[in-house]
């Protein structure tokens, strides 16, 4: 898919009939009442964290300065059973807890995360009041590091609360859309977190159907769950390994299906991967428990790449020594957004960057670019590490 072509849909929509053009992209924006033009929510993807470390109220307080209409906090339990906002179990990379003797013994190895055995420091064995000394670091080398150890890990009723606290000061609904992280794990540790959730949600007065909160899972079952505690908004992620160099999407490792399904024992549930999701028949089945779908996006424009010397890997075209997703081009977009909204279903794909490397080489290093591509095709919301970007995109798409 050339350059030309995303501007083509972008104009007219016209450069195939697999690409909905933008004027009816724009007719198929549900008015799902999450604000009052009905545009496409922006959610601060665990805060702010290109500009400042993940999951920190400094960093979800950021992302309502710059306009996002929901914060994401990924949540995982502690060994008291309290739930605090970190990307996984494992708080190596996301924390200074490295630099803490006194928590030398807690290191483990060999732990079991959905599959996968980790090495590290685990949430689960540290009390709240042990977490809260602490510090959140940016786990990207990339992105600013001089915030590293200044904020504190916040609890998921801390979030609660800043949402609302920002909200009143600004006039405006600020929603929460957290992530129930690694279920089936927290489960086996005796300490589950969709009570947990609701709960916290109860207490804070959201736990209604028309709240400002989405919940999120990779996994199926707890979402199932959930539908049957709170009548909050539910959305089932879909997930891939990788991308094929024909655009096609691959299925490994923790990437394979949900875990719930892989420990689940049942045949037809073993033989599926996270792609059943985007099948009519995945769909019509989230339809039965959940809202929408939070698919990555090359679910919806997935990219190819060129193999001039067919040695199986990407090759490096725009010739700066590596290769990155700024070597590959996208492909047609597919039906998937088209077939959730006929059932109903919302489609907030994940995750939005403004690097380089992480763009396809049609978008020409302009971040802007994909968000509008993906605002053409109808999108409901998206998944944005940096929401100042995604909301300046929103804005000049639907002035246009």
């Amino acid at each position: 898919m050339k350059l030309s072509c995303v501007a083509a849909v972008l104009a007219a929509g016209a450069c195939s009939s697999a690409i909905v053009p933008v004027a009816a992209a724009h007719d198929s924006v549900p008015s799902w009442g999450h604000n009052e033009a009905a545009l496409p929510l922006v959610i601060g993807h665990r805060g702010a964290p290109g500009y400042r470390p993940d999951h920190t109220l400094e960093g979800y307080k950021l992302a309502i300065e710059m306009g996002a209409d929901y914060i994401e906090p990924d949540l995982v339990a502690t060994k008291d059973g309290v739930l605090i906002a970190r990307h996984e179990p494992n708080i190596t990379a996301t924390t200074d807890v490295k630099a803490h003797p006194e928590f030398a013994d807690r290191y483990r190895e060999g732990v079991n995360v959905d599959g996968a055995l980790e090495k590290g420091w685990f949430a689960s064995d540290f009390t709240l009041k042990e977490i809260k000394t602490l510090g959140a670091v940016q786990p990207l080398p990339e992105r600013p590091q001089q915030f590293n150890g200044e904020f504190e890990i916040p609890t998921f009723k801390e979030v609660l609360a800043l949402a609302r606290r920002e909200g009143h000061k600004r006039g405006r609904t600020v929603g929460v859309y957290p992530e129930t992280k690694h279920p089936t794990y927290h489960k086996a540790l005796g300490l589950p977190l969709e009570r947990r959730l609701v709960r916290s949600l109860r207490r804070a007065g959201l736990n209604r159907r028309h709240s400002p909160v989405y919940i999120q899972s990779f996994e199926q079952s707890n979402l199932r769950e959930l539908d049957t505690l709170t009548r909050v908004k539910l959305v089932q992620l879909v997930d891939a390994w990788d991308v094929a160099l024909d655009g096609s999407l691959l299925y490994e490792s923790t990437s394979l299906r949900p875990y719930d399904w892989t420990v689940s024992g049942d045949p037809a549930l073993m033989s599926r991967t996270y792609g059943y999701f985007a099948t009519n028949a995945g769909l019509d089945e989230v339809a039965t428990y959940a809202d929408g779908i939070g698919p990555w996006k090359p679910y919806i424009v997935s990219r190819t790449a060129t193999d001039a010397n067919q040695d199986g890997n990407a090759d490096d075209t725009d010739g700066d020594g590596k290769v990155d997703e700024s070597d590959w081009e996208l492909a047609l977009p597919t039906s998937l957004v088209r077939r959730a909204h006929r059932r109903g279903l919302e489609v907030h794909p994940y995750t939005f960057r403004n690097e380089e490397k992480r763009l396809a080489s049609d978008y020409a290093g302009d971040p802007a670019a994909e968000y509008k591509l993906f605002f053409a095709l109808g999108v409901d919301g998206v998944f944005s590490d940096f929401p100042d970007t995604a909301v300046a995109a929103r804005e000049a798409f639907f002035a246009g």
